[in-house]
């Protein structure tokens, strides 16, 4: 017997395999070839034959050349392509009974009766009538003579799965769809930029983004791009918000801002139902501010290019898990589609997804615009808050009960310091805490470098990279204790809001257990992780993770593309010192064929087996091969020796090139998850302070991290309990339990050696 899937056996000799059809379908969206491809090399790798349906459900009514079975070097090369390799439409024959009627003859004549469909909620729910029809549709078929009783006996049941690919990020039951974090990313780096042209001109822009009934797009964005005003169709403004409006962005202009964004939903309408255009909000602008303001409508520029690092990863997973969920399916089996739940794949029924994500629509018209809300999810109604709580602050004064927290960078530079600092203060200060600033890490809070930081001096910091407080990776001395605390005393301390990697969480584990010793220890510390390791515990992701991983990504294209012209192996190494996440996450969004990380080690014999199956490869037609090694594999085992072994083991056959991409994985500006995701950590920091002073419990420290799409915190004062300290990183990581299984099920041909951990 040979295993498929989890709990599914075929024996080879009592049937043919298992045939699974996969189409993309309705608007094209960044991340369908990730899906696509992994559907179609899961399916060989776990014995199935898959077969691609050319232009959406229009190529399963035409058949012949648009129903084609795929084999594994089909789907190379295509993760880094925009779109969708085998085309998407919209199709009107398959909305009629005649179109599905030659849709399922065609399907039974090639032996499938397993789909995956990529698409939006329209395409979904042609897929779920498709599948309720399908034995009243053999039956027709059957009755016309289209089929034999053999075949109609052979398909009785039509199994499906579904992947969202929609950049809207509208489906109600997933928290990201496929193609959204690309778009945002292209929407956030036109904000970027406008925002320097805005400056220089002292001058408004309007920016139109797409979402017809989600505001996502135009909500998020607004946040990771330090915006000023955001409308979005899921909560209309009320009566009299244009003057809101106005006044907010004259207060930033009073204050010395020379640039004011508005962000503006395609669908956003008024409370009357009426629709709110990009040049109603320019004009008005310009009316009653007296200043020039211009539109800028984004377009299809969201929808199109390279995906990003998220939507390459995210949707192999959904497309392997597609596949498994259709192997192990039986006739009762429902229709489900493959949801992204914190940080899982989760399957959730189709129809019930779909209709949650209608219903949206109908509350708003209805203005149950609190239901509405409640349906996107709580992460939604959250960033909500904190946008207003960002962009139209009460600015507490300082009272007699003010809170002062210092914020104090430690370990290595992580992109979105800069964007947790900011947040930091902003929403410190709206809370009516006064926030101080320390430079240098915890060596700037030994020698006294401490300041008070105002709103206006965390201006522009959203989107900058770098740390413009500082941050230094030495973790106090014992001698040096005195001073720090002699520090946090003369500037009278009532908090500490701790960000950074493993050495910032040592730095304040240390602060934590020497609270009897020194008294000014005795505040709440409050540990935010901001490394691109992703090594810290308490947090499944970390600030500046998500940047890095994209700079990799996007290095390893240009690098692929170097060797196009020849036969070549390249041996990658990135950083994360003893945590693999970079190394895996990368070679699953880049398309690598082997990963080395430290947690599954390089020996000797897997070297054996890689080299003499890629000689082979190469010899039979392969022209590329990508090995990535994160920075600790292997203490002897380097990229360069990799490189030398590749090389001397293949002879002519291929050339082979190593690059250490070094700390141009640390620079650049932070993606919009990590500004997100640094907004959304800080705030629930900031909860957890006030929280514990609420309490009574003033003295207690917490470590806050995003634990399965939620934010939790757990006690400092346990931290070690959760760590591996030799090699720095946590006893349990999220994505090793569940990606390596992906990675091999679609990097590891089915002739190739399987790796160990298979």
């Amino acid at each position: 017997m040979s295993t498929i899937a989890d709990d599914v056996t075929v024996s080879p000799q009592q049937q043919e395999p298992v045939k699974i059809g996969v189409l993309t379908s309705g608007g094209d969206a960044q991340g369908m070839n990730a899906a696509v491809r992994a559907v179609v090399r899961t399916a060989i790798r776990l014995g199935a034959k898959p077969f691609a349906i050319y232009e959406g459900y229009q190529g399963m009514i035409d058949g012949g050349d648009g129903i084609k079975e795929f084999d594994w070097d089909d789907v190379g090369s295509i993760m880094h392509r925009g779109g969708t390799l085998i085309g998407t439409f919209r199709s009107k024959d398959f909305r009629e009974r005649e179109g599905r009627l030659k849709a399922a003859a065609n399907l039974v004549d090639h032996g499938i009766h397993r789909l995956v469909v990529i698409g939006g909620d329209g395409s979904l729910s042609g897929l779920d009538m498709f599948r309720q029809e399908w034995a009243g549709l053999l039956e027709d078929l059957l009755a016309d003579g289209r089929i034999t009783q053999e075949q109609a006996d052979a398909h009785p049941v039509l199994m499906i799965a579904g992947i969202v690919g929609s950049i809207d990020n509208d489906l109600v039951g997933t928290d990201m769809t496929i193609g959204a974090d690309t778009a945002l990313n292209r929407i956030v780096d036109a904000i970027d930029d406008l925002a320097s042209t805005a400056a220089s001109h002292q001058r408004s822009f309007v920016v139109e983004v797409m979402g017809r009934h989600c505001g996502y797009l135009a909500l998020m964005a607004s946040i990771a791009g330090g915006c000023d005003y955001c409308l979005i169709p899921e909560n209309p403004p009320a009566e009299g918000w244009e003057e809101k409006m106005c006044a907010e962005l004259k207060r930033g202009r009073d204050a010395g801002r020379r640039d004011s964004i508005v962000i503006i939903a395609e669908g956003a309408r008024d409370r009357e139902g009426n629709p709110i255009t990009s040049e109603y909000v320019r004009s008005t602008l310009e009316e009653r501010l007296g200043e020039d303001a211009r539109v800028t409508i984004l377009g299809h520029v969201q929808r199109g290019g390279t995906p990003s690092a998220y939507d390459r990863w995210a949707p192999t997973w959904q497309g392997n898990a597609a596949v498994k969920e259709l192997l192990r399916a039986t006739p009762d089996s429902p229709g489900n589609v493959m949801a992204l739940r914190g940080n899982r794949v989760v399957g959730t029924d189709l129809m019930e997804a779909v209709r949650n994500t209608r219903r949206v629509p109908e509350l708003i018209a209805e203005g149950d615009y609190e239901g509405a809300m409640e349906l996107r999810g709580g992460s939604f109604t959250e960033m909500r808050r904190i946008f207003h709580e960002l962009a139209e602050p009460s600015r507490v004064q300082p009272g007699a009960g003010t809170k002062r927290v210092a914020i104090v960078h430690a370990g290595g530079l992580a992109p979105g310091m800069n964007t947790a600092a900011r947040a930091a203060v902003r929403l410190g200060i709206s809370r009516g805490h006064t926030m101080l600033g320390v430079h240098n890490g915890f060596i700037g809070m030994r020698d006294g470098d401490l300041e008070e930081l105002t709103w206006d001096d965390v201006e522009g910091w959203t989107g900058e990279g770098g740390a413009e407080l500082g941050t230094r990776r030495r973790i106090p001395e014992l001698e040096h204790l005195y001073s720090i605390s002699r520090a946090l005393e003369e500037h009278k301390v009532d908090a500490l809001l701790v960000i950074g990697g493993w050495n910032a969480y040592q730095a304040a584990y240390l602060l934590h257990k020497e609270k009897d010793r020194y008294p000014a220890f005795n505040i709440p510390i409050v540990c935010v992780p901001a490394t691109i390791d992703n090594n810290v515990p308490g947090s499944e992701l970390s600030i500046g993770a998500d940047t890095a991983l994209n700079v990799i990504v996007e290095a390893i294209d240009r690098i692929k593309m170097s060797g196009s012209a020849t036969k070549r192996a390249f041996v990658v190494e990135t950083m994360g010192r003893y945590c693999g996440y970079l190394a895996l996450m990368s070679g699953l969004a880049s398309g690598a064929e082997r990963v080395y990380m430290h947690e599954t080690g390089i020996s000797l014999g897997d070297l054996y087996r890689d080299v003499e199956w890629l000689r082979g490869s190469f010899e039979n037609g392969r022209r590329r091969f990508l090995a990535i090694r994160n920075e600790r594999a292997s203490e002897h085992y380097d990229a360069e020796f990799l490189a030398k072994l590749l090389e001397e083991e293949g002879k002519d056959t291929f050339d082979v090139r190593h690059l250490v991409l070094g700390h141009i994985q640390q620079g650049g500006t932070p993606t919009p998850f990590d500004r997100l995701l640094a907004t959304r950590l800080v705030s629930n920091a900031l909860n957890v302070l006030d929280r514990g002073w609420e309490a009574g419990r003033g003295n207690a420290s917490w470590y806050v991290g995003l634990m399965e799409g939620k934010v939790a915190s757990q006690p400092l004062g346990h931290m070690m309990e959760h760590v591996d300290p030799t090699f720095r990183r946590p006893l349990q990581q999220w994505w090793l339990d569940e990606l390596q299984g992906v990675f091999a099920d679609v990097a590891y041909e089915p002739d190739a050696p399987g790796p160990d951990f298979c």
